[in-house]
């Protein structure tokens, strides 16, 4: 399994919209293949930072399933416009 991270600095005062947003948005990433999960938290010091966990079976399953299919330019529309500046993606995989 590979776990997504995404840090999401979204502009101060757009956070209840980009919330509202990230609900519409979810269902898309959710009906991917290679999908695993997804959870989206809050910064309790930088209220206008997300951090985006996303469990998928493989790297390409991201990178080459859901950010090549329309689903992602939906997403895209959906959340990119809240971006303060360019989100931080990383991929992790576990070492236990």
């Amino acid at each position: 399994m590979i776990v997504e991270h995404g840090v999401l600095p979204i502009r101060p005062g757009a956070e209840a919209e980009f919330e509202a947003a990230f609900a519409k948005a979810r269902p898309l990433i959710a009906a991917q293949p290679g999908f695993l999960g997804i959870s989206m938290s809050r910064s309790v010091e930088s209220p206008n930072l997300y951090l985006l966990l996303v469990q998928w079976e493989s790297v390409e399953a991201h990178t080459e399933g859901f950010r090549k299919s329309p689903e992602f330019g939906q997403w895209r529309e959906l959340l990119h416009g809240f971006y303060e500046s360019a989100p931080t993606i990383e991929h992790f995989v576990g070492i236990d």
